[in-house]
């Protein structure tokens, strides 16, 4: 796998790139061919709070995890169990997904214990009539029903907007035209 390291606030030592590596070869056995596979690391230094965001893109989906730490060392480990959970987690999705996919990056060929698979479905469908606002109500509209996103008819940017609430207390808006 080829790893590429970007570091904001911080400079990214030997020994952290050394670190990265080591713990990222642990997810090479999850790819088919991991040669071909690109992960992009970065390394974000906030106050105190280390932040670390792993995104893998493969052919078919992309995998990413991003975690937080005091220590810097801690939040690595735990953005790759993440990634490893997110991976055996959904091998069953995948590998039915991609049954007669020739060339899939991931190897579902491995064991799962039973606890770590579950068949996730649709328990609840639920339509909205939405009103046109623009984002300020539609922020005041998602405080009042203490949700993390919000689904509106933007009169701004005319189409359908999902506003959300972001890790860092601030919105960020999907806009789907």
């Amino acid at each position: 796998m080829e790893i590429i390291i970007r570091g904001t606030n911080i400079s990214v030592t030997k020994s952290i790139k050394d670190y990265v590596n080591d713990k990222l070869e642990r997810l090479d056995r999850y790819f088919t061919n991991e040669k071909t596979i690109k992960a992009n690391v970065v390394i974000r230094v906030r106050g105190t709070e280390q932040k670390v965001e792993v995104t893998i893109p493969t052919n078919r989906f992309t995998l990413r995890a991003e975690e937080s730490h005091k220590d810097l060392y801690a939040a690595i480990d735990l953005v790759i169990d993440k990634l490893e959970r997110q991976i055996r987690k959904n091998k069953t999705k995948i590998s039915n997904k991609y049954k007669n996919v020739i060339a899939l990056d991931i190897n579902t060929d491995f064991d799962v214990k039973d606890e770590e698979e579950t068949n996730s479905k649709i328990v609840k469908r639920k339509d909205i009539d939405t009103k046109p606002m623009d984002e300020e109500e539609a922020m005041l509209q998602m405080e009042l029903l203490n949700h993390d996103f919000f689904a509106f008819k933007n009169v701004d940017e005319e189409c359908v907007s999902v506003m959300y609430k972001r890790t860092d207390g601030n919105y960020g808006i999907i806009n789907v035209k």
